[in-house]
């Protein structure tokens, strides 16, 4: 790691020393790198999604003893959109305080509604501008039974809903989520290994 010429000149118990002290430093900066460009773990922390992801008992609702961990491909995001029914981490909007959650939290929940739709539930059954949306990810055990209306998404907004949608604070409590809160789509379920997906 260190030129020869350099090492040369230091006892050879502080050659070792430096060159393990500068191999470490340049690993741990292309960790910190990867995570903040490439990608980043998270563990999901509530039973909003369901039985798509679990996360660990004896908290409310969830159905596993470990909770699953998922890798956030930031990079993605960087290149295109979020997209209708892929499920995103993204940093919660200040509204999400109206369920007793901090502004400052990390949120995933899966797209629902684009930029320019208009979402709605009846009886628990979501429509974006009108027509049903299939949702093959919801048992019909885990649905609401609300009925509401949003208003039209602007061109940045998005709308996020847990697949658990009778347990989870989502978009239709503190409202839309902007492109730029989005992290990166949740591709890789990597923890516990009997729950690996890739997405």
């Amino acid at each position: 790691m260190i030129p020869g010429r350099l090492l040369g000149r230091l006892p050879r118990r502080w050659r070792r020393v430096l060159d393990w002290t500068l191999t470490i430093a340049i690993a741990v900066a292309l960790v910190l790198v990867f995570e903040a460009e490439v990608a980043k773990p998270y563990r999901v922390p509530s039973a909003s999604m369901e039985p798509t992801l679990h996360c660990a008992k004896p908290a409310s609702g969830c159905r596993a003893h470990y909770s699953d961990r998922v890798i956030a491909l930031r990079i993605v995001y960087r290149f295109r959109a979020p997209r209708r029914g892929e499920i995103a981490v993204f940093r919660a909007p200040a509204g999400a305080a109206s369920c007793g959650e901090s502004g400052s939290l990390t949120f995933i929940k899966r797209v629902i509604g684009l930029p320019g739709e208009t979402v709605s539930e009846r009886n628990g059954i979501v429509f974006v501008d009108g027509k049903r949306l299939t949702e093959r990810y919801v048992p019909a055990s885990e649905r609401d039974h609300r009925t509401s209306r949003w208003t039209k998404l602007e061109p940045d907004q998005y709308f996020m809903l847990g697949d658990n949608r009778s347990a989870s604070c989502d978009s239709r409590d503190w409202g839309p989520v902007s492109r730029t809160s989005f992290i990166g789509p949740a591709s890789v379920t990597y923890w516990p290994p009997n729950r690996i997906t890739v997405r």
